[in-house]
């Protein structure tokens, strides 16, 4: 079997892991061994296919990384709406004592904390964060 072949049959196996993985990191390896596969039907040595594909490699995951692509959401996950689906949503404080509140949400009693700067008069809060078990509304 061909260099060329053997570094194709490769990038495949790893192009189909990527769609179980959900990212694009392996997809860049894939292109990294792509190019170790055409820098082999070049007639490069063993050692200057790795090195070509080692290369592109990290060139493409670099790329990635500072990409839109590649960039973790920096959102703090008691704050994300996407992450935890209480946030948004509406509760009914009936008094508060010191910025803290009991309310009934979803069945159950929560602790209930003033965001800084909100007034404290019964009615109808949003939930803005969670921690713990304690609703952070305002």
């Amino acid at each position: 079997m061909a260099d060329w072949i053997g570094w194709f049959i490769a990038a495949g196996v790893v192009l189909i892991l990527e769609l179980f993985s959900g990212t694009f990191y392996l997809l860049m390896i894939a292109i990294g061994m792509s190019a170790g596969a055409l820098a082999a039907m070049a007639g490069a040595n063993g050692p200057m296919q790795g090195l070509c594909a080692a290369i592109v490699g990290v060139v493409a995951t670099l790329l990635l990384r500072r990409s839109r692509f590649g960039k973790a959401s920096r959102r703090d996950a008691a704050q994300d709406p996407n992450v935890n689906l209480d946030i948004g949503q509406s509760v009914a404080v009936a008094h508060w004592v010191d910025g803290v509140a009991r309310v009934m949400y979803r069945g159950a009693l929560w602790d209930v904390e003033l965001m800084p700067g909100s007034d404290t008069q019964a009615g109808h809060y949003t939930i803005r964060a969670v921690r713990g078990s304690r609703l952070i509304v305002g």
